[in-house]
């Protein structure tokens, strides 16, 4: 075991790794929605007071891929400043919304950017994950057992959302919920709901397969995988088996087995093609009608979303989020999806404020990225990307900011001298970025 991963020296991963291990403890209390944001604030703060204490030759810097990150969240205020004042919502509206991005998508420009800037070890996330694996591991057998012990599905809700503002969900202990249709238990730990608690198990198992001890990678691991199979997250079980393969396949793109590998899976695709166009299909059918009803409600808040914003507010878009009809179960419109969700409130414009930093940073790694976090820091954008079609990143911010960090990492850039060998078209883009 790494000691100095175990007991961290530097405020910042003390920080850290307070927050990841007593993740379970803060859920009991109602305190994650709480501490998310406030580390995110504060972790930004000792940045900028090193960067202000600090002599001249030792302040962090930080590249401009983590910068853009600033740059865009601050262009994502500005855009929701816009949409209210068109659409005339009041000042005390503008106001709260104001103090929501400030605990939602500025925390992803926050944590990316203390990634990027301050000295935190890679290794400190990563063994604090798989510490919080082994309490996950211990707490399990009472969340299986909840249910057949007619134990309540929610204990209570915290007195601290009084703190928060916003829903209960937030601020609930819930051992588990049973589905409307089956009545079949389902688990959503400490997240809000099931699915989330989905996306936060694929980003402690891409953190656990990084565990250099094969003790704590097993324990985070099998932790994830128990999450992700409870949660019952048709996106989570795609994304614990594509997306380390992918991002490694992207970082490793000019190696031999990589395309010797893509053209033996071209052939085969090419000789098998039919079959394989029925068997995706089936799937995609049996995927869709796991969740049938679920399928049904996103499918629809999308096309609302997408209708809306095209007649209503194509350029800054309605600035609030609204309740959905009937038919979608007064869900709000482009709730379980973030790109249908930025296009209605906050328009084109704010699609693009999310986009940008996006491709920007997935260039900026795989260029000349931190060679020790180049993987991981790719893989979480992958994961943003993903459940960017499966949830509201904005609101989710608060459990998945490990994943924002490990970015920020990754966009450590390494000297010229030992970037990886590149094509000379990836060379001119690597010198626009700089």
């Amino acid at each position: 075991m790494d000691q100095a991963a175990d007991n961290p020296a530097l405020l910042p991963e003390r920080l850290i790794v307070s927050a990841i291990v007593g993740t379970w403890l803060l859920w009991l209390v109602g305190g994650l929605y709480i501490v998310g944001p406030a580390l995110g604030w504060i972790l930004a703060l000792i940045l900028f007071w090193q960067a202000y204490a600090s002599p001249a030759g030792q302040r962090p810097s930080l590249p401009f891929s983590a910068i853009f990150w600033g740059l865009a969240m601050l262009a994502m205020l500005m855009i929701l400043w816009a949409g209210h004042a068109a659409n005339g919502l009041s000042i005390g509206q503008t106001i709260k919304s104001s103090i929501g991005w400030a605990k939602g998508w500025a925390l992803m420009a926050l944590f990316v950017i203390a990634g990027a800037g301050l000295n935190i070890q890679p290794k400190t996330v990563y063994l604090a994950v798989c510490r919080l694996g082994r309490i996950t591991l211990f707490l399990l057998p009472l969340f299986l057992l909840a249910p057949s012990l007619g134990l309540p599905q929610t204990l209570y809700v915290s007195p601290l959302k009084i703190l928060g503002g916003a829903g209960d969900e937030y601020f609930s202990v819930v051992l588990y919920t049973l589905d409307t249709l089956t009545g079949v238990p389902r688990w959503q730990f400490f997240a809000p709901w099931s699915p989330a608690a989905g996306m936060i198990a694929v980003v402690h198992f891409l953190c656990a397969l990084e565990e250099k001890d094969w003790r704590w990678k097993l324990t985070g691991m099998a932790s994830s995988m128990a999450i992700i199979l409870l949660s019952q997250s048709r996106l989570a079980m795609i994304g614990m088996l594509l997306i380390w393969p992918v991002s490694w396949s992207i970082i490793h793109f000019r190696r031999p087995v990589v395309w010797v590998s893509g053209a033996m899976m071209t052939m085969i695709a090419g000789w098998m093609g039919p079959l394989l166009i029925n068997f995706a299909q089936q799937m995609q059918s049996r995927f869709a009608g796991v969740r049938a009803d679920s399928s049904r409600v996103r499918e629809t808040l999308g096309r609302i979303a997408i209708e809306r914003w095209e007649n209503e507010g194509y350029w800054v878009g309605h600035g609030i989020v609204e309740n959905g009809p009937h038919l979608v179960e007064y869900m709000p419109i482009g709730s379980h999806h973030s790109w249908y969700g930025l296009l209605f409130v906050k328009g084109l414009a704010g699609l693009l404020a999310l986009l940008l930093p996006l491709l920007l940073s997935a260039i900026a790694i795989i260029i000349h990225g931190n060679p020790a976090t180049r993987q991981i820091g790719l893989s979480m954008l992958l994961v943003l990307v993903m459940y960017g079609f499966g949830e509201n990143l904005e609101v989710l911010a608060y459990l998945y900011w490990p994943a924002l960090l490990l970015i920020g990492m990754a966009l450590r850039t390494m000297p010229r001298a030992t970037a990886p060998d590149l094509p000379d078209t990836f060379l001119q883009i690597d010198s626009a970025i700089r």
